[in-house]
């Protein structure tokens, strides 16, 4: 747990996968923190102020140091709380998690977002081309009932995108990108994953994020005609 003498605070928004990250990491580690809420609509000066450069969440501060960025901040927890270790003691192996985990942001995050929220039919069969590619990579590195093995480890808590984002954005478009039927490895990955305590306790509720996603494609048609 954090000591009295430190502060731990995580400046998040709710339904974010980045800041989820963050919460299930914290959460594993047994740490207190103080979570504050943002309105991205509306950036608040704390928000400014720790994250100047990228103004996003999350923003994780310790004792008053302010870190940016989800896979960065996981890994300065690690190294500060070390109960439940989330990267690999081995060097190669900590590479490797590092790896895959700036895989999935880079090839998994947007193309999967614009697989369902690009109006370009030429566009949108882009993305699902690449995130269907991106997607079979990650399967074919799936050995264990993990990423990690038996527990769940740096991987797994990137790929929260995959088990819980995924699914619930392509629901809107009926857009059969991630099945089980596709994907029968990672999606029984994303059942055990999603049904862990620790990651159960920390995901967001889905219904109201599914609304907001429904609300947000049914926006982007209302425009387009």
């Amino acid at each position: 747990m954090a000591t009295n003498q430190e502060h731990v605070k995580l400046l998040g928004a709710t339904g974010s996968p980045f800041v989820c990250r963050v919460q299930i990491a914290l959460k594993l580690k047994g740490i207190e923190y103080e979570f504050v809420e943002e309105n991205l609509a509306t950036k608040s000066e704390q928000l400014l102020k720790y994250n100047p450069v990228h103004k996003k969440v999350p923003v994780f501060v310790h004792n008053e140091k302010p870190i940016s960025e989800s896979l960065v901040i996981l890994e300065y927890i690690d190294e500060v709380w070390k109960q439940n270790p989330i990267l690999p003691s081995d060097p190669h192996q900590r590479a490797l998690a590092r790896f895959w985990s700036k895989f999935i942001d880079d090839k998994i995050v947007s193309t999967s977002f614009k697989s369902v929220f690009s109006l370009d039919e030429k566009e949108r069969e882009k993305n699902i081309e690449e995130a269907t590619e991106a997607l079979h990579f990650l399967e074919n590195e799936l050995k264990d009932k993990y990423f990690g093995g038996e527990e769940f480890n740096f991987v797994d808590i990137a790929a929260v995108f995959v088990a819980f984002w995924v699914p619930l954005v392509q629901d809107i478009t009926e857009l059969q990108l991630f099945t089980a039927e596709k994907f029968p490895k990672l999606y029984n990955w994303s059942q055990e994953f999603l049904d862990h305590p620790v990651v159960k306790e920390t995901l967001p509720p889905r219904e109201p994020l599914f609304a907001f996603f429904k609300g947000r494609y049914e926006s982007l048609l209302a425009a387009s005609k």
